[in-house]
């Protein structure tokens, strides 16, 4: 590996924060250097210690065996009422060199449904509210957010873009422009529970502890969103919490017994299920229509123009910039793209089907850490219509930074992609 191509992502973070500052809505009141320093330090420990520790690692190690337990778990009940679409044995013979079929409604995606079920679960037995409050906690002490942004951070890392700010509905009439901006970009830059999950399985085959990766990459993209955010959207925050955040007694998120939590759950996973199945058919029908009509330009270097390859040219600069080499830049940015407009499933499927050798390993880890983050329009409007549900004041101030927000994400996610490159060289773990 060439050293430039190591130590570009410093050029390119420097480049991403640049685009940041430009972007702000008062380029004079960023948040002062020691505070821009000290989260550029957070981001690198969090990548150092968790890719390159090798102890780190292996607790990453046992969220891959945790997640494989529900992934069979899951095929148990798929299989029942799907009978080989849902992974039973075959009734027939394949012909030699056939795999079985994968089916993705079938197989992968009720994953989705039994996460949802079981975060519900421990959400109201208290494990995931200590765990977000946990993080929460060490949220405000390194980077002296406030208690509701440190809240919805740690809610990010297990809820998904509808139930994370119900966590802090409370609060959002009264915190301030620069506190909704961050909880929105927070959103934005991070996977949930049951779609780190589903990620994860789909990736299976093509990055190693697939699992460990999604999981370090939310981490390092919870203080790479808070930094964007904070230049974006300048000004300080002081709304705080209760001692009792989170509790039963909080009018967030709650559930009346430990049967309702599974009900709910699954029926919030019900709908997360549908909506993915819907997105991906919308979005490969409208990539077909885009192809389509491009088809009808004059070839481009002898191949008719695509939407993916329009993506890889406007997208190959900023994933050369973060550390991937020219040679693999468009393909990469084809993914960014895809990811950035569409859908980032849809860029992780691709990913997946890619031949193998289109990528090195560390170029491999630093597009899907790149992908790692909900930041597509589709997104924009689901967590500005949640914010609009929830706080009807808030709404005409939420969809005016909906699409600011979606820019943040992905800043930081390209980000967390750079940071990865830079601590990954030879091998990890």
């Amino acid at each position: 590996m060439d050293i430039f191509d190591q130590l570009r992502g410093i050029a390119g973070i420097a480049v991403l924060l640049l685009i940041a500052w430009g972007l702000s809505e008062d380029r004079r009141a960023h948040p002062g250097w020691r505070w821009v320093l000290g989260a550029l330090a957070l981001q690198a420990a969090l990548a150092l210690l968790i890719v390159r520790v090798p102890f780190v690692w292996a607790l990453m190690g046992y969220a891959n065996e945790g997640v494989a337990a529900i992934e069979r778990a899951t095929l148990d009940g798929s299989s029942y009422m799907f009978g080989y679409l849902g992974g039973a044995p075959l009734p027939f013979e394949l012909k030699d060199g056939v795999q079985p079929p994968l089916i993705i409604a079938f197989q992968i995606l009720p994953l989705v449904i039994v996460f949802s079920a079981l975060a519900a679960l421990l959400w109201h037995w208290g494990v995931l509210r200590w765990l977000v409050n946990g993080l929460s906690f060490l949220l405000r002490r390194t980077l002296g957010v406030s208690g509701v942004v440190g809240l919805s951070g740690g809610a990010n890392m297990f809820l998904g873009v509808v139930e994370s700010p119900l966590v802090v509905r409370a609060y959002f009439a009264k915190m301030s422009r620069a506190e909704l901006f961050q909880v929105m970009v927070l959103a934005m830059a991070t996977i949930s529970g049951a779609i780190l999950i589903l990620y994860a399985t789909t990736l299976r085959e093509t990055v190693d502890d697939a699992v460990g990766h999604m999981i370090s990459a939310s981490l390092v993209s919870l203080p790479a969103a808070l930094l964007i955010a904070k230049l974006m959207v300048p000004g300080e925050g002081t709304t705080e919490t209760g001692e009792d955040e989170g509790n039963d007694n909080e009018p967030g998120l709650k559930y009346e017994s430990s049967i309702d939590a599974i009900v709910k759950g699954t029926m919030d996973g019900m709908q997360l299920f549908l909506a993915v199945i819907a997105v991906i058919i919308v979005v490969f029908a409208l990539v077909s229509l885009a192809d389509q009509a491009l088809a009808l330009l004059p070839l481009v270097g002898d191949e008719p123009l695509t939407l993916k390859r329009a993506f890889g040219w406007a997208f190959a600069p900023l994933m050369w910039l973060i550390g991937v080499p020219w040679a693999e830049a468009q393909a990469a940015g084809g993914l960014m793209g895809t990811k950035a407009i569409l859908n980032e499933y849809v860029a992780y499927l691709e990913l997946a089907a890619l031949p193998e050798g289109t990528f090195s390993d560390r170029s491999l880890l630093i597009v899907t850490y790149a992908l790692c983050g909900v930041a597509n329009l589709a997104s924009v409007g689901l967590l500005v219509s949640t914010i609009g549900t929830l706080c009807p004041e808030r709404r005409a101030e939420a969809a005016g930074l909906g699409i600011r927000s979606w820019i943040a994400g992905n800043l930081a996610t390209a980000m967390t992609g750079a940071w990865i490159g830079l601590v990954t060289f030879g091998s990890y773990g």
